[in-house]
């Protein structure tokens, strides 16, 4: 007899409550505390030196996560991408020449520096201003028609328009992925452009603030937590892409850059020729380094229905050791990582007894979720080469963070910035349901089923200034037209520190956290329908 069916005959007598009793998930009550105890205490222990991508510990934490679910006899396999690691090199140079005959060469990281996407490369020519950048015909925002960048060099204003506007189309007070520098460069890049200069339109133009700023990105000696493109994007990319100081977009400007970035508050329609040309080279060296996501798979049971995929994931990298400083991400994200094996186990015990789903079940543990720039790399990984096709993905339930309660500290500071002060108590039984607005019918089963494990899901921050909407794996999802949301019990002072270890952990709450992911998996895979996407979604109101 199948191991695992020995334990399922043994929780099998279990009669769970009235109110989930009629759909509920077979299996669930084996999602134990002690089990995912147990396994946190290896995966966030010193041992394991926080897992940063890159080390020996991340690939072991890889390796242990695919032999967990090749012990419960999934289906299981590995997604290998790359990731480019830069590294400024010498002869970066950027000279502009206005139409009023001055010359002024810029000095790297002081006046400009390459972006870390950036590719070696060279380009001279005229110049356009392109407000922010954006071409967004679905948001009726277009800032430039291609032809206005053929052939030429694109200076823009990083980030949103609206930023301070919670009413904005661009996600409200959230960064959007339209205002990121590199769909921007890529953007322009398909428009025909030969160089892209980025400027922060809201910045003071002193030399100083961008000298910290661009040493920041740009550090003498390589920080302990580098920054990354996916080869896949990297790759792709030929033209120079940099980032100026504002007192530089001024001289080509002609005038104050606040005034330029407060006239690109609504749509341009069209690039603005400036008097003056650029020649400018980037030199950067490239070093790639291999990653991977892990997968597993119970295989749905209905001959239709089991082309459509429900996925349920979580990230198994944390911020690494500094010497004797071990970041062990306990709560991030070791808490989602052991869930997932929990929510594996239940579905193969299920399967063992002959309880399987109607539509097919991915188990993804992704990498490099923490590391900049931008973040969430092992999702954006599989969204640009899915395992699955995306047009047949039911949904995406992201746990990340599932360990405690939030908990908001008086005077927090900037990591708590539009939280409200709070404490782990008032929140004992809550947790934050983050991505609903994509798809309320998404949000809908969450709430029906979260009851039933006395928990409370709160949609309080898909339109809020700490950006947590777009901070975990759920994101790239969204960004694709999957309907996918975060389950995410809340940041705390031990969040990205040193404390946050397993001995902290709320494991009861935990075991009813990953329960409630594991009912809604289960639902949404033997439901008739499936969770539709707004396109365009309005904007949820700013929680105050």
């Amino acid at each position: 007899m199948h191991p695992l069916l020995l334990v399922w005959m043994a929780v099998a007598a279990f009669t769970p409550p009235p109110a989930l009793a009629q759909n509920a998930a077979p299996g669930r009550d084996t999602i134990l505390r002690d089990q995912l105890k147990a396994d946190l205490y290896f995966l966030a222990g010193d041992a394991m030196r926080g897992r940063l991508t890159g080390s020996a510990e991340y690939y072991l934490a890889a390796d242990w996560v695919q032999s967990r679910f090749e012990r419960l006899g999934l289906a299981t396999s590995v997604q290998r991408f790359d990731l480019v690691r830069a590294r400024l090199a010498n002869g970066n140079s950027l000279a502009v020449t206005t139409g009023r005959g001055v010359r002024r060469d810029g000095r790297v990281r002081e006046d400009f520096h390459p972006q870390i996407f950036s590719p070696a490369a060279e380009a001279s020519g005229s110049v356009v201003f392109a407000g922010y950048g954006i071409r967004a015909p679905k948001l009726n925002w277009i800032d430039y028609q291609e032809a206005d960048v053929k052939g030429r060099i694109v200076l823009l204003l990083d980030g949103d328009p609206g930023a301070d506007d919670p009413a904005s189309v661009f996600d409200g007070v959230v960064s959007s992925d339209w205002g990121t520098s590199l769909r921007k460069v890529q953007a322009a890049q398909a428009a025909g452009a030969k160089a892209v200069l980025v400027v922060n339109g809201r910045a003071e133009a002193n030399r100083s603030g961008f000298a910290a700023s661009s040493r920041g990105v740009w550090p003498d000696t390589p920080a302990h937590l580098q920054s990354y493109t996916l080869a896949s994007y990297a790759d792709k990319l030929h033209i120079p892409a940099v980032q100026i100081s504002p007192a530089l977009a001024e001289l080509l400007l002609g005038g104050p850059l606040s005034k330029w970035r407060e006239e690109s508050e609504k749509p341009r329609g069209k690039a603005v020729a400036l008097d003056g040309e650029v020649r400018l080279r980037t030199a950067v060296e490239r070093q790639i380094v291999e990653d991977r996501n892990i997968i597993a798979t119970i295989e749905g049971s209905d001959p239709t229905l089991r082309a459509e995929a429900v996925l349920v994931t979580a990230h198994y990298d944390h911020n690494g050791a500094d010497g004797a400083q071990i970041y062990n991400g306990a709560d991030d994200n070791g808490s989602g990582t052991v869930a997932l094996l929990e929510i594996a186990e239940a579905y193969a015990l299920a399967a063992a007894a002959g309880r399987k789903p109607k539509r097919t079940v991915i188990f993804a543990a992704w990498g490099s979720e923490e590391r900049c720039c931008g973040p969430l790399l092992g999702a954006w990984a599989w969204t640009e080469n899915p395992g699955w096709p995306l047009a047949q993905t039911v949904a995406v339930l992201n746990m990340d963070m599932i360990g405690r309660s939030e908990e908001v500290p008086v005077g927090g500071g900037a990591r708590f910035r539009g939280l409200a002060e709070q404490t782990a108590a008032s929140n004992a039984n809550r947790f934050n349901l983050i991505g609903w607005s994509y798809s309320p019918e998404l949000g809908r089963v969450v709430e029906q089923a979260a009851p039933g494990l006395d928990l409370q899901p709160l949609r309080r921050y898909d339109n809020n200034r700490s950006n947590l909407l777009r901070r975990s794996d759920q994101w790239p999802f969204l960004q694709r037209g999957v309907p996918a949301v975060w389950f995410h019990t809340g940041l705390h002072a031990d969040y990205h520190t040193t404390f946050d270890r397993p001995e902290r952990i709320d494991y009861g709450k935990m075991e009813r956290v990953a329960r409630l992911v594991h009912q809604v998996s289960w639902t949404l895979a033997n439901q008739a329908g499936r969770p539709k996407m707004l396109d365009p979604r309005p904007v949820p109101k700013l929680e105050q």
